[in-house]
């Protein structure tokens, strides 16, 4: 048998007070969030976490800050674990779900190839990627999902690479069901996790999460800066229904994303070219609703 725990409202926190999580973490929040959806919709789960902020999050054994039955795996291979426990439980017509909780070198660089393969098969598992930009559990290095022009602990200059589209990497699968989400958006993130539970089979969800520690930015600013990406188009919000259809969900309102840079002293704001950022911001969204046209969620 396998372990799963369901969440009532009255006990909606999948996350425990007494973590060891930074101020401003977007993962506490976005792990809030997920435990509160898991109670609306009455169901339970298993999370499988790699060797990511994510697993350190739990604190020192024997106690543990997760309220649910929860999986530390290697770094690589999270979506392999989660898909063995997924089959068990499947064989087992025990209900709840698999949850991946991994962060962004877990995902689009050292998880890759189990995740890619995980979808290949179409697992019965969600897999969320909170991405925070960097290996925010080993230093501080650059992922691949590092923006070009961040400084890390490994690009102490900046960046000069642009950050991977992990999410056209996922659709190209065709998964039933891939998403972006913010902490800034809380209602979209909501609906979201709804059609996730409701859905069978591969499940990739991104989760755009600040990290104050790694973006050098202030804690009361984790919001407000995701806010911002998602307004001018740095992190556009929307879904894509098996492969192909797809759908915007919050609209870009063209915010200058000069600020979001501006409140990070991860950036050398002087080199960083705000009028090609802009110019890519608009295509990014144009790119996505010619996409939602050609692709109608309702065709």
């Amino acid at each position: 048998m396998t372990a799963t725990a369901t969440l009532h409202r009255s006990e909606e926190c999948l996350l425990r007070p007494g973590n060891t999580n930074c101020g401003g973490c977007g993962m506490s929040v976005g792990l809030t969030m997920l435990g509160r959806a898991l109670a609306d919709a009455g169901d339970s789960c298993t999370l499988v976490i790699p060797a990511c902020c994510g697993i350190v999050t739990a604190g020192a054994f024997p106690t543990t800050s997760y309220a649910v039955p929860t999986i530390a795996t290697t770094f690589a291979s999270s979506a392999a674990v989660a898909s063995g426990v997924a089959s068990i439980r499947d064989l087992n017509d025990e209900p709840g779900q698999v949850i991946c909780w991994a962060g962004d070198g877990g995902t689009y660089d050292i998880g890759l190839a189990t995740l890619s393969a995980a979808a290949e098969r179409n697992e019965n598992i969600i897999y969320i990627c909170y991405d925070n930009e960097i290996y925010g559990n080993t230093g501080g290095q650059r992922s691949s999902a590092t923006p070009a022009g961040a400084r890390t602990s490994t690009t102490p200059s900046g960046k000069t690479e642009n950050k991977n589209d992990v999410m056209s990497i996922m659709a190209a699968h065709q998964i039933p069901y891939a998403a972006t989400l913010s902490i800034a958006h809380p209602k979209d993130f909501a609906q979201k996790k709804a059609t996730a539970l409701s859905t069978r089979g591969m499940r990739f969800l991104l989760l755009h999460s600040p990290c104050p520690t790694g973006w050098k930015s202030e804690p009361a600013d984790s919001v407000d800066l995701v806010r911002i990406a998602v307004a001018s188009g740095l992190f556009p919000l929307y879904e894509v229904y098996d492969g192909a259809n797809d759908r915007i969900n919050v609209e870009s309102d063209g915010t200058d994303p000069a600020e979001y840079f501006n409140r990070q002293r991860r950036f050398d704001h002087d080199e960083i070219d705000l009028r090609m950022t802009r110019r890519a911001c608009a295509d990014r969204v144009q790119r996505l609703r010619a996409l939602a046209e050609q692709h109608p969620l309702d065709a």
